[in-house]
């Protein structure tokens, strides 16, 4: 029997029970469909956490107050008060630093913000004109915080485009007031929408001159954090070591385990985030394969009763001279048939979820060529492993006991 006719045989036997096949080929396509639907979802995650990362800035460190190991037990990173303004101008000024080309001291505080009626609770940052450059914040209309603001403590605010929606709806927020930590700002720029949800969401700032949020708002004389933009990738950790060391020297400190300050670069963040989505994509694809074992076993059960069936004809076949290797391949691709058709099915299912899924909660559309592919691989082992048993089982029925069979 060449290929041919054992592919339109196995077929020719598949569709003499369709609501059967359909229902075996249905564990297939939805272990098949959920699996790429949610290696889908997880990798369309990972990759809207590192495009948020990505648009904090470029080449970037941030320093902030808190130990990196204090007895064992690491401390809360930002959660100190051992930064000041100072540090940053001497991290600026200073010789000895030659890989830093931009130094942004930053006081962030979350707090509620109110306009008349409306009010919503947002991350208020306190900053110099510097942070625009190193976070690369744009300007939609009017203006960001100028060097003159922070110098004169002007009570203005630079706003993000979701706080101007939440607060002022569909007019324009430039020239009006809010009031935020106690005083009245007037509203003198909004930025450009960066996207994205949670992660410290770019559309969902205020921005204040440093000298108003220290001073007059929050009163507070340290900083949350030092952000520095590096001259260049490749000096990325030539500069963490410089500035580590340079903060050090001037908390005097000589022991770099006893440091009150953490230096994270940019890379470091995107690999934890990574880790971190990598390992919930994981959990998300075992949980699907749970379906796809279940499918499998769908496949072997109606194999097994298509040979309880089927014995008479097996025994027929054997006894007109059929070998064990020609009943082992009938029932082997027919097994390979179920599987495989439910697998092209399935793939259709999962990139139509992962679409659906995108659209619906407005995040990227991500589907990887790695997870069809195995799915394709998948759909083949499934249905050489679930279907070698049955088919095991049909050659080695006896023709005279298989004949007798009622």
């Amino acid at each position: 029997m060449n290929l041919i006719n054992l592919f339109l045989e196995s077929l020719s036997t598949l569709t003499l029970n369709k609501t059967r096949t359909g229902l075996a080929i249905l564990g297939i396509i939805i272990g098949i469909g959920s699996v790429i639907a949610l290696v889908s979802l997880g990798q369309a995650t990972q990759k809207s956490i590192q495009n948020q990362i990505q648009s904090l800035g470029s080449n970037l460190l941030t320093v902030s107050p808190g130990a990196v190991n204090q007895g064992g037990v690491r401390g809360a990173s930002g959660g100190g008060t051992t930064l000041t303004l100072e540090d940053a101008k001497t991290i600026e000024s200073s010789p000895q630093i030659t890989t830093i080309q931009t130094v942004s001291p930053e006081l962030s505080k979350r707090t509620q913000i109110t306009t008349g009626a409306s009010n919503t609770n947002v991350q208020v940052i306190g900053v110099t004109p510097a942070y625009s450059d190193v976070h690369k914040i744009a300007v939609d209309s009017g203006n960001f915080i100028t060097q003159h603001d922070v110098d004169a403590m002007t009570k203005v605010a630079v706003i993000g485009p979701q706080v101007a929606t939440d607060l002022f709806g569909t007019s324009s927020p430039i020239g009006q007031k809010i009031r935020a930590g106690g005083q009245t700002l007037t509203v003198v720029g909004v930025t450009v929408s960066k996207g994205g949800t949670g992660f410290q969401n770019q559309d969902d700032i205020v921005f204040v001159p440093l000298s108003t949020a220290q001073k007059q708002m929050f009163g507070s004389d340290y900083l949350s954090s030092i952000a520095l933009e590096a001259k260049s990738s490749d000096q990325m950790l030539a500069a963490q070591d410089e500035v580590g060391y340079f903060l050090l020297a001037r908390h005097k400190i000589t022991d770099p385990t006893l440091a009150d300050f953490s230096i994270f670069s940019q890379q470091d963040i995107l690999n934890t985030a990574s880790s971190v989505t990598g390992t919930f994509t994981t959990l998300l694809s075992g949980v699907a394969a749970i379906s796809l074992l279940v499918g499998g076993i769908g496949i072997m059960n109606i194999m097994l009763v298509t040979v309880t069936e089927r014995t008479r004809e097996i025994g027929l076949r054997k006894a007109l001279g059929a070998k064990k290797k020609i009943i082992i391949t009938q029932f082997l691709s027919e097994s390979i048939i179920l599987t495989f058709t439910g697998g092209l099915f399935g793939i259709v299912l999962g990139i139509l979820a992962s679409f659906i899924i995108s659209k619906i909660s407005n995040s990227l559309f991500v589907v990887s060529p790695s997870s069809i592919l195995l799915a394709f691989a998948v759909s083949a082992a499934i249905g050489i492993i679930f279907g070698w048993y049955p088919a095991q089982r049909a050659s080695n029925l006896q023709p005279i006991e298989a004949l007798r069979y009622e």
